[in-house]
């Protein structure tokens, strides 16, 4: 070649660079002749705009294809379906003859309202949309969307619990956001940024167009510079940049569009600090979804090196749609590569058109897809594997000759991880510890405080979940001060005596929390036959009542006011009826009265009074401020309860489990509340995954019904972490921990006579009562003799305390914060003073608390008292064994020691079988009778009753009931013989 020509080359070669150059900076590209594929827009909204593409060219009004309807990203242009004809989804998919349909959301910056729109508008608009496309075309649709618009499609099926969706598609669309995170980010790093980037930065800014464009570039900066240097290096050769300009202009500048802050907000709150699409109990207005109600078939494309939607980010769905029959299709490909490119032209479209026409019944199976398995990687994996990231970012790096630069991002990202000294548990632990050593006598603190502490922090956030509805915190606030004026205007004061006797359901928590705002009492009164002595030794002034507990509460006597619906709220009132209807006082006619200040309780003044059976007798029980908020934060530090935390209830208003843990623990953690309607095995797993339930409250024997129900649709990927209550017996505690793994127990004791508060935090000795909380009273165990109902004194005549192992009375040391009754002083030492509970405990060499037994239930036979509790711990070790309770029988005039056991169904028990049991067990501490029962009585709030047992006397004798022979060691057949002997003479009857 000559010198001539070779000049000659060169100058053409910068001619036609100054000539391409020249028109991408006056046009901002090369002009090419691809055009955009027909659409008509058939339906215009300010919200969106729907095409449907290919409309004209049919022939037909109806379409003759299955429907498609394809959804963008929240920041991305519609037409990334159709960058271009040949190569674009919607000409490809229509080439394969289907019908495709897309949502065009448009740009906030034009549209109206656009700055303003939710997450919430655009899962409502697709679902509007494919209301339309099944109403024009007469068929179910198939949704499909990309990265953001994949997890719309996902929302939006879930929102409408699949009708007429025929099946979804995905492309990079990821659920478990905590998963796997650009660069690498930690999840309990993402997370708490997230939760205040959605508070405090897109609560007031959104991302423009040039933002998201420029965000997107950089989590790819390697491939970003690669794209952008090719370009410029082949600028000079029109005819090789011509086919990929198109997409070039669309990646570079004309596919983005900006994200209104409210959305962005929402995404962040709802699908990256609580992971909901995952755990479920999102919320889309006010109504509560989780992916777990997904039945249609589904097909997620998973880009092997994608760093955007990673693939273990992607493959959440599996767990999420446990339900859903969910294939996938990988590819080696990164984020846009899926659905932009030859890669997606020659595998990702016609694989998606391959899979419509088989799920519509008009084709085989598609090649290259496969039903998605559950994975289960180290946290530090993401699905894109060491070997994959390498090869794909070497290949990038050799081309340009860019340095290392994913070398240093993941060095960075690792220095992240290893930087974090202090755990989240610890984060949120220490500021409620902090405030709880912070309360003296006079420090104002309540249940009303903190939600309106709640609403002024968080007020979208959700407080109460019900029948599947959400209400925030700003609408509940907004309730309570409403409620507020009508109990003002009806009479009510701070300090007065208020009964409530209501459903468990939200109007009822507004009332106690009305009360609590006007530094009323709050008397819980139990719908049951304890109600009347109940409202007597509470000393209520007025009730507050719903519909349905009106009658009850009227034959009372004190006057009734009603709040709330009930099941009905047409109000039956006698002619002449005192009874005020709350509902129809006007708030904004009513004007507070100057003495008026909101929550004024202070810790150490009453607030609440409950009530329990303790030795046959009703009696009242009286909570402090200080006692209830001890609870609170102690059930929200051990537990370590959290914004992303939903806590489960179906414990009765009135128990003292549902106001002081579970009520008291989530507010104090920021937590939503689920309520239940009752106990119902299957209503428990609906909600469980509608309402995203990590928490579940129980109180004593509750968890039964849900471990024991069979067939349960609950499988291993349900989103609870942890069982919180108290009473659970040990053989429960078990199996609820086999059943629902991995999800633990968390055991409370929580005395209503002193501050209390023991839990086992741990779990790792099923049984135990655990340990005495941080900011809880100090306690110690009193050498105490149950037989003679009196303490035991050292030779200085002060209470002995019990050493390791022994039993005794369980005592919490006396606070300044409360005003306590019946406290004992002078107990240990001269001038102290101590509560005494109603409880026997003994504590193990590692210092963990077991209870034994109740004061007043102990059984005293002649060698000496048996302990309840141990007998329940060592029966569970038996499979057959269902529900346990002790009681004592007078005989003979002695009391003997008799074991009620149900039995699982068709199952048996041996003598054989209780030897094994209590083989462990002192011998004096065997119960002297046991019989199998067909079944335990239980209260309201699931605990055995033992009254009826007891007033029948000695079991009957038979084949299932035996009695322990004190000479042979061993348990023998209880005979007619030996009932009558026992009856004669007691506990030493002999050897039958």
């Amino acid at each position: 070649m000559s010198w001539s020509e070779i000049l000659n080359g060169s100058v053409r070669r910068v001619v036609a660079t100054a000539q391409n150059g020249l028109e991408v900076v006056r046009l901002g590209g090369l002009e090419t002749e691809a055009r955009p594929s027909d659409f008509t827009v058939v339906a215009r909204t300010p919200m969106y705009r729907l095409r449907h593409y290919f409309a004209d060219r049919s022939g037909d009004a109806d379409p003759t294809g299955p429907p498609i309807l394809l959804i963008p990203p929240m920041m991305m242009a519609a037409d990334v379906y159709d960058v271009t004809q040949d190569q674009g989804a919607v000409g490809i998919l229509h080439s394969m003859g289907l019908d495709p349909w897309v949502v065009d959301f448009g740009s906030p910056d034009t549209e109206e309202g656009g700055w303003d729109r939710t997450l919430a508008d655009h899962i409502v608009a697709i679902s509007e949309i494919v209301d339309r496309v099944h109403r024009d075309t007469g068929r179910d649709v198939h949704l499909s969307g990309y990265s953001q618009g994949g997890m719309f499609a996902y929302q939006a099926a879930a929102y409408r619990r699949c009708r007429n969706v025929a099946s979804l598609v995905t492309f990079g669309a990821p659920v478990d956001t905590l998963a796997a995170l650009p660069f690498g980010i930690p999840g309990d790093v993402a997370a708490p940024a997230a939760d205040f980037l959605a508070d405090h930065v897109f609560s007031r800014w959104a991302i423009a167009g040039w933002m998201a464009r420029t965000g997107f570039q950089l989590l790819d900066p390697v491939k970003t510079a690669k794209s952008r240097i090719d370009f410029l290096m082949q600028l000079h050769d029109r005819e090789a940049l011509l086919p990929r300009e198109p997409q070039r202009r669309f990646l570079s500048q004309d596919g983005w569009v900006g994200w209104s802050g409210p959305a962005i907000a929402e995404l962040l709150k709802q699908f990256v600090a609580h992971n909901r699409m995952v755990s479920g109990g999102f919320v889309i207005g006010d109504q509560l979804v989780s992916l777990a109600e997904l039945t249609c078939p589904i097909l997620a494309f998973v880009g092997e090196v994608d760093d955007i939607g990673q693939p273990a980010a992607v493959r959440g769905i599996r767990r999420a749609a446990p339900r859903a029959q969910v294939f996938e299709s990988t590819m080696r490909a990164g984020h846009f590569g899926l659905v932009v490119g030859s890669m997606s032209a020659s595998h990702t479209w016609p694989t998606t058109g391959d899979w419509v026409r088989w799920r519509s019944g008009l084709g085989p199976r598609p090649d290259g897809i496969a039903e998605m398995i559950t994975e289960c990687l180290p946290a530090a994996e993401t699905g894109v594997s060491v070997t994959d990231r390498l090869l794909h970012t070497g290949a990038s790096v050799a081309e340009v000759g860019v340095g290392a630069v994913r070398g240093v991002l993941g060095a960075t990202a690792q220095a992240v991880r290893g930087s974090r000294e202090l755990s989240a548990e610890a984060a949120r632990a220490l500021p409620r510890l902090v405030r709880l050593g912070q309360v003296q006598p006079h420090t104002t603190i309540s249940l009303g405080k903190l939600l309106a502490e709640a609403g002024e922090k968080n007020p979208r956030g959700e407080c109460f979940l019900f029948d599947d509805r959400a209400y925030t915190n700003e609408a509940v606030n907004v309730r309570i001060d409403h409620v507020v004026k009508g109990l003002i205007a009806s009479g009510v004061r701070p300090s007065t005596r208020v009964g409530v006797l209501m459903e468990t359901r939200p109007s009822a928590l507004v009332a106690i929390a009305a009360l609590s705002r006007i530094g009323a009492v709050t008397v819980l009164l139990p719908p049951t036959e304890d109600l009347a002595p109940a409202a007597r030794l509470g000393r209520v002034a007025t009730i507050v009542s719903d519909p349905d507990n009106l009658r009850s509460a009227e034959l009372l006597g004190p006057p009734v006011l009603v709040l709330g619906g009930g099941e009905s709220r047409i109000l039956d009132l006698e002619p002449g009826s005192e009874t005020i209807d709350l509902e129809k006082i006007d708030p904004d006619e009513i004007s507070l009265p100057a003495w008026y200040r909101p929550d004024p309780g202070r810790a150490n003044e009453l607030a609440f009074v409950l009530f329990g059976r303790f030795g046959g007798e009703v009696e009242a029980k009286h909570i402090t401020n200080h006692r209830w908020a001890l609870s609170a934060f102690g059930t929200a530090t051990a537990a370590n309860l959290g914004g992303g935390d939903t806590v489960y209830s179906f414990a009765p208003l009135y128990h003292s489990s549902l106001l002081l843990a579970t009520l008291g623990g989530a507010i104090a953690g920021g937590s939503r509340i689920a309520l239940a309607r009752g106990l119902d095995p299957d209503r428990f797993v609906t909600e469980v995954h509608r309402y995203g339930v990590t928490v579940v409250a129980y109180t004593w024997t509750m968890m039964r019904d849900l471990v024991d129900t069979p067939d349960s649709a609950l499988d291993s990927s349900h989103p609870i972490r942890l069982f919180v209550g108290s009473g659970m017996p040990r053989g429960l505690w078990l199996r609820t921990m086999e059943r629902f793994a991995p999800a633990r127990v968390l055991e409370f004791y929580a005395s209503t006579e002193a501050a209390v508060v023991l839990a086992n935090v741990s779990g790792a000795k099923p049984g135990a009562k655990g340990r005495p909380l941080p900011g809880s009273t100090p306690v110690k165990i009193a050498a105490y003799d149950p037989v003679a109902q009196r303490f035991l004194e050292d030779g200085r005549g002060l209470v002995r305390e019990c050493s390791v192992g022994e039993v005794g009375l369980l005592l919490g040391q006396a606070t300044s914060t409360e005003a306590v009754s019946g406290a004992m002083r002078g107990v240990f030492a001269a001038g102290d003073a101590w509560v005494p509970t109603e409880h026997l405990f003994r504590v193990d060499g590692d210092g963990d608390y077991w209870l034994m037994d109740d004061r007043n239930t102990v059984v005293c036979t002649r060698r000496g008292p048996v302990y309840g509790e141990p007998i329940g711990a060592a029966l569970a070790a038996l499979d057959q064994i269902d529900l346990v309770v002790s009681y004592g029988v007078i005989a003979g005039g002695a009391e003997l020691a008799v074991t009620a056991v149900t039995l699982h169904r068709d199952r048996s028990l041996t003598a054989a079988d209780l030897a094994d049991a209590f083989a462990d067990l002192d011998p004096d501490q065997h119960p002297d009778l046991v019989h199998v029962i067909p079944e335990i009585a239980l209260s309201n709030s699931y605990r055995p009753r033992r009254s009826a047992l007891r007033a029948a006397g000695l079991p009957k004798p038979g084949v299932r009931a035996w009695f322990w022979d004190q000479r042979e060691l061993r348990y023998r057949r209880l005979t007619k013989a030996v009932v009558a002997d026992l009856q004669q003479r007691g506990s030493r009857a002999p050897a039958g």
